[in-house]
């Protein structure tokens, strides 16, 4: 029998929060029977399940219980997967060469008794921040004059609107201003701390939480549509039919278990201050690679609680991205105008932490992420031969003893 869909709900930036799926799993699968399931975008990225995974789990569940998708900047790649692609809308990426969509721009369901338009955009700031490798021969026209193209297109055959935005509440709220035809705008992307439902004219933007936390709905009142958040309730035991699917999370947690090493001063036992350790970082490598100099972003790393030994998790979770160290050659303009690289690398991914300081006039190349150099300076690179997740490792913990062996040599 056919599902008839009584509401709207909507997950975003899940980022391979797997920790989570005991809440999320059982939850989406009783709303199934009678919602649309939808995703605005970054369900993978930014946990050991990812790095240890790739992505296979968070596809799994994205086809077993989800029905659309909007695509994130975070794992761009898996949206063009076979299985995934099918589930995907956007309305303004394109292929860069022909114009031609990526993905389908718009499905049309019916939600009591309405023809919906469920479409999605993604931000171009946030396109942006996708490794250039991944975007190549891809782009994204304006938002607000691609909704407003399918509106002139479709008008004619839906009654409602809903847009999956993964642009940012902010950027979501001049989207509303924009598309006053539009009714329900899911946002995504941005992290913050505004969920709504918020009205824009006739337009309600609204956000679930981040990290698994839950989920934003939305539903037809009268002759408009109410939104709401609500949280992923307690813990209960996942359906027979997700049984092995919730064996593989288990499976993975185990390993994530792994002990690393003993946790140094001032990291054991607190909330990482990933500021603290980026610059603890940039000291260290800046003295013992003998570069130039070290420039680092803050959002390469993330901020999770830590006891007094260092899991694989812990590591994972404090460098999801994998991120390699290179020595990158500085464009000409930027080797002449040292202010104005930093000033453009911040504007593009947020607060730096660089050594030394003030960065010495004349350098012609940083030690830095391939995705930093590869993105936002010029690509040309040689390989620094460490991971940033090694250097984290080496900054915050102490190794464990080796094992003996029977004859009691190491």
């Amino acid at each position: 029998m056919s599902r008839k869909y009584g509401q709207i709900v909507a997950t975003t930036d899940l980022h391979s929060a797997l920790d989570q799926a005991h809440r999320l799993l059982p939850h989406l699968h009783h709303l199934k029977a009678s919602s649309l399931i939808a995703d605005c975008g970054d369900f993978f990225e930014g946990t050991g399940y990812y790095r240890l995974g790739k992505g296979a789990i968070e596809r799994e569940i994205l086809t077993t219980l989800y029905d659309v998708l909007a695509p994130g900047n975070h794992g761009w790649p898996h949206y063009f997967d076979p299985g995934l692609r099918e589930m995907t809308v956007c309305g303004n990426a394109v292929d860069e060469a022909t114009g031609r969509p990526l993905f389908d721009r718009l499905r049309v369901v019916e939600v009591h008794g309405r023809r919906v338009a469920v479409t999605a955009v993604i931000g171009v700031s946030a396109f942006l921040t996708i490794p250039a490798g991944q975007r190549a021969g891809h782009h994204v026209t304006d938002p607000v004059t691609a909704l407003h193209e399918l509106m002139l297109e479709h008008h004619h055959c839906v009654d409602s609107w809903i847009v999956l935005s993964h642009s940012g509440f902010d950027e979501d709220l001049k989207l509303a201003g924009a598309c006053p035809f539009v009714d329900v705008i899911f946002a995504g992307h941005c992290h913050s701390d505004t969920y709504g439902p918020v009205h824009v004219g006739d337009t309600l933007v609204v956000k679930g939480g981040e990290l698994a936390a839950g989920y934003a709905a939305a539903e037809p009142v009268g002759s408009g549509w109410a939104a709401r958040t609500a949280v992923f309730p307690a813990p209960t035991t996942v359906p027979d039919d997700l049984a092995a699917l919730d064996e593989k999370i288990s499976s993975t947690c185990r390993m994530l278990a792994t002990p690393l090493g003993t946790l140094d001063e001032p990291y054991r036992d607190t909330v990482l201050d990933r500021r603290r350790l980026l610059q603890d970082i940039t000291a260290r490598l800046h003295t013992g690679l003998g570069a130039d100099a070290v420039l680092l972003n803050e959002t390469a790393l993330r901020s999770t609680r830590l006891g007094d030994v260092l899991t694989l998790g812990d590591l994972l979770a404090i460098e999801p991205f994998d991120n390699q160290l290179v020595h990158v050659f500085l464009p000409d303009q930027y080797a002449k105008d040292l202010e104005g690289l930093l000033t453009h690398v911040t504007e593009h991914v947020g607060p730096l932490a660089f050594a030394p300081r003030p960065l010495p006039q004349g350098i012609r190349s940083v030690l830095t992420t391939d995705y930093l150099a590869d993105t936002y300076l010029g690509g040309r690179t040689h390989q620094a031969g460490l991971r940033l997740g090694e250097a984290v490792r080496g900054t915050i913990a102490t190794p464990l003893p080796r094992s003996e062996n029977k004859d009691g040599a190491r």
